[in-house]
């Protein structure tokens, strides 16, 4: 299975657990090809490649032919950068996966699935991953809040995907022009969650596939298969956004009260003096 991250130094953490849930939730026979995209841009602190391999190292003692591999994408970004979005509150890392048809070793796969480093796995990802993708760009899970605001067929037809877990048609993506019309978009004109808004104006046809591959509440369901630890909107006593990344574990102990996890967060403590 073709996995990507995209980031600076910074998610390093997020993408250790997040590794560590494929691995532990997973079947044993599962081979993960790993691909973690990065830049080596003015204000971006790039994801290490001593990290890359140290993670490369983690893989392979549950299967030796799986492989994490750190992509330098720099050149590509540079060549057409997001211009219109590069003040954003995200890093401009968070636009790499739209550049990811330019990179050589990306754009010949036949399917990858992108995931943001807040989402665990809660059990085998494989029928997820074997979706059936004929005539689609990506499939993915809406939002749970942007559906309620941005529609692209309609007033009551909601289409809008949250981008944390997305999983592209990589044929069909680059035969459509997809991640070129998202790009150019990111260049030319602002846009709140730039990159989410960019995929969702720039994919012609998509999946939607069940919320329990992408389940952005705050705690998962009884049949969730990745758990996004987005942020969340509060509005008891006071409004206020709710943000626990995975790799808080005091705050998914007492904020989430979510236990479920603890095993891999054993492992992760174990791994992360090692980042």
């Amino acid at each position: 299975m073709n996995i990507l991250y995209c980031g600076d130094k910074g998610i390093s953490r997020g993408v250790l657990v997040s590794i560590l849930s494929l691995l532990m939730r997973g079947k044993k026979n599962n081979i993960y090809n790993i691909y973690i995209m990065t830049i080596k841009y003015e204000g971006v602190n790039p994801f290490e490649e001593k990290t890359a391999k140290f993670l490369d190292g983690v893989v392979k003692k549950y299967n030796k032919k799986s492989f994490v591999k750190l992509i330098d994408a720099t050149d590509v970004f540079t060549k057409n950068l997001p211009k219109k979005n590069m003040g954003s509150y995200f890093t401009p890392c968070s636009m790499l996966r739209l550049y990811l048809d330019q990179v050589s070793e990306l754009k010949k796969l036949d399917r990858i699935l992108y995931l943001d480093y807040d989402v665990l796995a809660r059990g085998d990802i494989k029928e997820f991953y074997d979706t059936d993708l004929n005539a689609v760009q990506a499939a993915g899970v809406l939002d749970i809040y942007g559906k309620n605001f941005y529609h692209y067929h309609g007033l009551f037809n909601f289409d809008y995907m949250n981008s944390g877990v997305m999983l592209f048609n990589v044929p069909e993506c680059i035969k459509t022009g997809m991640f070129e019309k998202a790009v150019s978009l990111c260049a030319k004109r602002w846009m709140m969650l730039a990159d989410q808004a960019a995929l969702n104006k720039s994919i012609e046809c998509r999946k939607l596939m069940p919320r329990k591959y992408n389940e952005q509440a705050e705690r998962p369901k009884a049949d969730t298969v990745l758990h996004h630890f987005s942020n969340n909107f509060k509005f008891w006593p006071y409004f206020r956004v709710q943000k626990v990344k995975p790799f808080e574990i005091e705050k998914v102990h007492e904020v989430l009260r979510i236990n479920e996890y603890n095993d891999i967060f054993d492992e992760y403590n174990k791994l992360k003096d090692n980042l």
